[in-house]
């Protein structure tokens, strides 16, 4: 099942961010993502947010952050991923966005191959600051 985020899932959420960034981005120091949790956690607070809960143990599995159209991360749980969790996830969103935005790692090719799968395109390249590792911007239109 899918729902909109309530404050009672931060901290779930949070673990799942802090897990999966650090097991997707081996090639970023993982203090990077440690360092900042905090500030994550209040951003969660501003943004759009629906959780993926399975329907028989309540667990959270995953969730995706908008800020308006963009994407700012789909996070699936470890020993969750490759269900179909991210897809739903990606599918509600589209029924609720006319288009949408996001930035990648391009190094993160199970992340790009996922994005391109599922109709979105490459429109350029951008170099991180902080990571010094170069993002794709992708963006899927209905």
């Amino acid at each position: 099942m899918i729902r909109k985020f309530k404050y009672s899932d931060l901290d779930f959420v949070s673990e799942i961010w802090l897990d999966t960034n650090i097991k997707a981005h081996s090639f970023i120091e993982k203090e990077y993502f440690i360092s900042n949790l905090e500030e994550v956690k209040k951003a969660f607070l501003d943004a759009e947010i629906y959780v993926y809960e399975n329907d028989k143990t309540k667990e959270i599995q995953g969730f995706i952050g908008l800020i308006g159209n963009y994407i700012a991360g789909i996070f699936v749980k470890y020993g969750c991923q490759s269900k179909g969790i991210g897809k739903n996830l990606l599918d509600y969103t589209k029924t609720i966005k006319s288009s949408i935005n996001l930035k990648v790692y391009k190094k993160n090719n199970r992340g790009v191959n996922f994005y391109l799968r599922e109709g979105f395109s490459i429109k350029s390249e951008d170099l991180d600051d902080f990571t010094k590792e170069v993002e794709l911007n992708m963006a899927w239109e209905k």
